[in-house]
């Protein structure tokens, strides 16, 4: 089965986004692809908590344009991250899942918000515009379990082999890595969380210089469960595949069985 990664260089507009995504979209499935995850913040890279709050007023009419494209296409949509309405003029970084028959499957709310402090002064604070979300989410899709996560995700690798042991055998990861967070630990995150629940991977990202200077890392990744990068994209926007051979990757789960192997001390049980 072909699955594909979207990476782009998401603006302040809602409307010349979804166009952007509506493309790359159409690119992925004229490849072959049934299941296409695309990236974080993807209908708005905001500068200011106001576009936020004007973005999730319209997440409606934005999760319908994704449902119609997942329906149009005939493919299963990951439909990277949208921010949606929340309490005390705050917002939600959610994930919507879509059927190849444009059904909603479901919903996932951010669970790990980026709050830090990077060299020369860059200062992140996700949670002062998100509410966190608490309940993670696996859905049965294309023949296979997906686990979604997003982003800042994947440094808390209990999330990753909770939903391993729900069943997830591939990972999806849209995102919008920092520069230097990216040179850094991007990779050999991406292919750790691979390895170690032997999974597929697969880790959309935005890319470039966004409104009011962000930059972010791009490097899109398909990392196959033996932590192999099968597909990457450095720089700009596109579309990148790979093939996802469930019946080799549930071989491998059986010819080296780490995930049964786990044991925690009684202390940490």
């Amino acid at each position: 089965m072909k699955v594909a990664a979207i990476q782009m260089n998401s603006g302040p507009s809602v409307d010349e986004n979804l166009e952007a995504v509506s493309d790359l979209v159409a690119d992925a499935a004229a490849a072959g692809a049934r299941l296409v995850v695309l990236p974080e913040n993807v209908c708005l890279m905001a500068d200011t908590h106001q576009r936020r709050l004007a973005a999730a007023a319209r997440g409606d009419e934005v999760a319908a344009r994704m449902a119609d494209l997942a329906r149009g296409y005939s493919l299963c949509l990951v439909g990277g991250t949208i921010p949606l309405p929340a309490t005390h003029q705050r917002v939600t970084n959610s994930c919507l899942v879509y059927s190849a028959l444009g059904q909603l499957m479901g919903r996932y709310d951010k669970m790990h918000l980026f709050d830090v402090q990077l060299e020369h002064g860059e200062t992140y604070g996700e949670s002062e515009y998100t509410v966190p979300g608490d309940v993670p989410l696996s859905v049965e899709a294309v023949d296979t379990c997906l686990g979604i996560t997003i982003c800042y995700d994947m440094r808390f690798p209990e999330l990753y082999r909770g939903l391993a042991s729900r069943g997830a055998e591939v990972f999806t990861v849209p995102s919008a890595f920092t520069v230097a967070t990216g040179e850094a630990h991007w990779e050999v995150l991406l292919r750790a969380r691979a390895i170690e629940n032997l999974a597929m991977v697969i880790a959309p990202a935005q890319e470039g210089t966004h409104v009011g200077g962000r930059k972010t890392y791009g490097h899109s990744m398909i990392v196959s469960p033996w932590g192999e990068i099968l597909a990457q994209q450095r720089f700009g926007s596109g579309v990148i595949l790979a093939e996802l051979d469930l019946a080799r990757l549930r071989q491998q789960r059986d010819e080296f069985p780490a995930l049964s192997h786990r044991r925690l001390p009684e202390s940490l049980d």
